[in-house]
């Protein structure tokens, strides 16, 4: 299901922790398969599982509960525009409605091209450089002004 490459990093992450602890990897695991497949199906969730020896169930857990984890499919780009209180104060909000004016979708859409989805977050721990974005659950953007977002989106087309 997964590429040697994937399952080799898999195999480092698992490294990390004693043999009777593989269990301890299962986000790190999540994590390659979703850049590997885009998104996590049912399926994956359970090779997963199995193949760090845990029930799918545990897997699943983890999977459903953490929002950088997609469980269908989304745009080339995740875009996770922070909501919490302190960027909410600090423009979050504007920021996500100017994304969804710009971008001409709403929270959890993907534009028709596919290249970019919409999500809400809970914070992301960068209060002092509000509002943040995340793309793609890895490159944290601060200070989201409209001309920010502009600048961003014209990198990622």
């Amino acid at each position: 299901m997964l590429s040697a490459e994937s399952l080799a990093q898999i195999d480092r992450e698992v490294a990390k922790y004693p043999a009777d602890q593989a269990r301890s990897a299962v986000m790190g695991a999540l994590r390659i398969a979703q850049v590997e497949k885009r998104y996590l199906t049912n399926d994956m969730i359970e090779f997963i599982a199995n193949y760090l020896g845990i029930a799918p169930m545990m897997a699943y857990e983890v999977a459903t509960f953490y929002n950088m984890y997609d469980m269908k499919p989304v745009g080339k780009h995740k875009l996770t525009v922070c909501t919490n209180l302190p960027c909410a104060l600090s423009g979050g909000y504007t920021t996500a409605n100017y994304l969804k004016q710009k971008l001409g979708i709403d929270f959890n859409e993907t534009t028709a091209d596919g290249k970019f989805t919409l999500k809400e977050g809970e914070c992301m721990g960068a209060c002092g450089y509000a509002p943040v974005m995340l793309v793609n659950n890895h490159s944290m953007c601060n200070h989201m002004t409209p001309e920010a977002i502009d600048k961003k989106l014209a990198e990622l087309e």
